[in-house]
């Protein structure tokens, strides 16, 4: 006769008790907070360049160029060539300004990326 092996732990084999879709927040805490506008975080803490501080609010666009040329070719912490730093910066910080940036500044701004341009020689 064969021998029955009882099992220590027991199932439940009544009604499932539902559970609730929504998590609460008290479950997943939060150690350390994104900054509330990573861009401005971004343009200031940048691994490609050290920006001179307030190089997207000069009034010319030759000034904003020559800036961000001069922090391209000394920043030894970037990853491509200096031109590509420099207007990946610039089209970064246009992009995120959005809607919010005055369509003078913004003109200002693109005639800073022809400005670069003709500075790197890529005319």
């Amino acid at each position: 006769m064969a021998q029955v092996r009882k099992t220590t732990h027991s199932r439940k084999t009544g009604p499932r008790k539902k559970t609730s879709a929504r998590r609460t927040t008290t479950a997943r805490k939060r150690t350390k907070r994104a900054p509330k506008r990573w861009s401005q975080l971004v343009t200031k803490q940048s691994d490609a360049l050290d920006l001179k501080q307030g190089v997207f609010k000069l009034t010319s666009a030759k000034k904003i160029a020559a800036s961000l040329k001069r922090s391209a070719e000394h920043s030894s912490r970037r990853k491509a060539g200096a031109y590509r730093s420099a207007l990946s910066m610039l089209t970064f910080y246009i992009n995120r300004a959005g809607r919010t940036l005055p369509k003078t500044q913004r003109a200002r701004l693109e005639r800073a990326k022809v400005e670069l341009k003709r500075e790197f020689g890529k005319e």
